[in-house]
């Protein structure tokens, strides 16, 4: 079996209580370089004054208050997993690799060799044993953990073939059941660890752009870059229900995002041309339309918040929270179709992540203007903003139960924040 080289060592008890303190609000850590630059921010740049004068004397002054980063990448990070237990992360990237690394450290514990494309998608087993990434070259690579003393040891286990380009990759919210939506088309299900095809979905004609287990784990949701939905009992070939852009009341040219209540009764669809449409799972249709993104800007993340504990058992209703490239984040009360807030950022919204319980209400929003924020969803309120990227933000992913946001910057470093 081939065994990746790791480096030894202990995560020491108690470390990420020692390095995180969530008191803090901002924890300054001196710019040491290893940031790549973007083209805008390169060494000798003039600075201009209000009337458009050099100011060759100023210094420019980045604000970063992250608390930790991990710059191995050196090319745009496309996406970055934290591990559901311990204070580690995956991130995939345009340089081809994955790295599990130590997000109390920044240090590397692993390199995730292999693809021959950039890795787009990286996801952990529910149970944090199993690392699969994903990539352009169509490989799906699945790492395991060695032994039960650390999470510093890992080995190689398979690789899963099917798709021409992986989109995206899910895990079970129970079992080791992979799920990836294809560039062909198509949907793959794996059996972990044997690695063995479960099924594959056919029913799309585009690329299967986003997809999903419903939190009960019972059925699984995809969709396709030409307005098709589809919602599939994992066991059968066959879809239960299918929506397309020539039903007159789905209407979607191309499908970009969605998400699924935690009742598993609703998901919340958002498209390429700033539409949102609610869909009954019990009914197969559409119940409702929300309207307000700017027409043509795409709505890249969908993401449902509990606002009070126990709301999301509801069957009716429940709060959505819809982010485009428009650079709003709009905040829905499901139950009256209303818009409740909307939150703004300077550019396109590319995630959205609602924190677990007890901070339910709140929700991180990552954006290409470089930032992350952390807002109250009662209210709108902005909580904090996240500084340190030279570039988008392209991917990020909640640790130490919602208490840092760890991101994936197109500057090709992760960086890690305290979310309050």
């Amino acid at each position: 079996m081939e065994q990746d080289h790791v480096e030894d060592g202990q995560i020491e008890e108690g470390v990420d209580e020692e390095f995180i303190d969530l008191n803090d609000v901002y924890i300054e850590v001196p710019d040491n370089g290893d940031h790549p630059m973007d083209e805008d921010d390169a060494e000798g740049e003039e600075i201009l004054d209000d009337e458009g004068g050099p100011q060759p004397d100023e210094e420019i002054i980045w604000e970063d208050n992250s608390i930790q980063h991990f710059p191995n990448h050196r090319k745009s990070v496309f996406a970055v997993s934290a591990h559901p237990m311990a204070p580690i992360a995956a991130s995939g990237g345009e340089d081809d690799l994955g790295y599990i690394w130590d997000y109390t450290t920044g240090d590397e514990i692993v390199k995730l060799t292999g693809h021959t494309d950039s890795v787009t998608s990286t996801a952990w087993s529910s149970d944090g044993e199993l690392i699969s990434t994903g990539g352009m070259d169509g490989k799906v690579r699945i790492w395991r953990r060695v032994g039960k003393e650390n999470w510093k040891l890992w080995e190689f286990l398979t690789e899963l073939q099917g798709p021409d380009e992986v989109m995206w990759l899910r895990w079970h919210p129970k079992g080791n059941v992979l799920l990836a939506g294809s560039n062909d088309s198509t949907v793959w299900l794996w059996q972990l660890p044997s690695g063995n095809t479960m099924q594959v979905l056919a029913g799309h004609t585009a690329p299967v752009q986003c997809g999903a287990f419903t939190p009960d784990g019972k059925r699984v949701i995809t969709a396709d870059a030409e307005g098709t939905l589809i919602f599939w009992d994992p066991r059968s070939p066959t879809p239960i229900f299918k929506l397309t852009a020539a039903d007159a009341r789905f209407d979607m040219e191309g499908i970009t995002s969605l998400a699924v209540n935690p009742a598993s009764t609703l998901a919340v669809v958002g498209g390429t041309t700033g539409s949102v449409r609610v869909v009954s799972l019990s009914k197969g249709e559409v119940v409702g339309a929300l309207g307000g993104h700017k027409e043509g800007e795409s709505v890249e993340a969908v993401a449902f918040v509990e606002l009070t504990p126990g709301a999301g058992a509801q069957t009716a209703g429940g709060i959505v929270v819809t982010g485009a490239t428009d650079g709003k984040a709009c905040i829905w009360d499901l139950s009256t179709l209303r818009l409740r807030a909307t939150l703004e950022h300077e550019d396109a919204v590319t995630t959205l992540l609602p924190l677990p319980a007890p901070k339910g209400h709140m929700i991180v929003s990552g954006s290409a203007d470089k930032t992350l924020r952390t807002w109250d969803a009662r209210t709108g309120t902005l909580v904090r903003e996240h500084k340190g990227h030279h570039g988008p933000v392209l991917g990020a992913s909640l640790g130490l139960e919602g208490g840092v946001v760890v991101s994936a910057g197109d500057d090709g470093v992760c960086l890690v924040f305290t979310t309050e």
